[in-house]
């Protein structure tokens, strides 16, 4: 919830307290034109990224593979496109280097660690609401262990 609040609150602030600080150190006009350059680099960068990535998905679904790399790097593409129409320049730094390969392997890292730990954590939770559901089922049902016996007498 917090971070709802940083990003709507505090990043607006920052991108413009950032534009005035650039405005007013170069101009209005080139301030201007270097955030339409910035967001033509990026936009023309994303087409190329985003081609790529249907590229390798593509192969990976031909040889039988499912494409989950694939699938992230195109959704932090789309992330990147979002923040590229964002006027500003922070936005477009956090765009660019989200595109940018090194970058966004290492972002990729970071966030195929998190999805594998939420899984892990949903198939916990998963498995003791059954346990839950199979005891509420039926209440009366003794706790049996199952396991194999032999009578051995002397």
């Amino acid at each position: 919830m917090r971070i709802f609040l940083l990003l709507f609150l505090l990043f607006p602030l920052a991108e413009l307290a950032l534009l005035i600080q650039v405005g007013s150190s170069i101009g209005v006009l080139p301030t201007i034109l270097l955030l339409i350059i910035s967001g033509m680099a990026g936009i023309l960068l994303m087409r190329l990224a985003g081609f790529a990535t249907a590229w390798r998905a593509r192969e990976r679904l031909a040889r039988g593979e499912l494409p989950e790399r694939e699938m992230l790097q195109g959704l932090m593409m789309a992330v990147a496109g979002a923040l590229l129409f964002v006027p500003g320049f922070l936005s477009d730094v956090i765009a660019l280097l989200v595109l940018f390969p090194p970058s966004r392997k290492l972002f990729l890292g970071i966030v195929s660690r998190r999805v594998e730990a939420q899984a892990q954590r949903r198939r916990a939770f998963a498995d003791d609401l059954r346990q839950q559901q199979e005891h509420r089922a039926d209440p009366h049902r003794p706790n049996v262990i199952e396991g194999e016996w032999e009578r051995r007498d002397k």
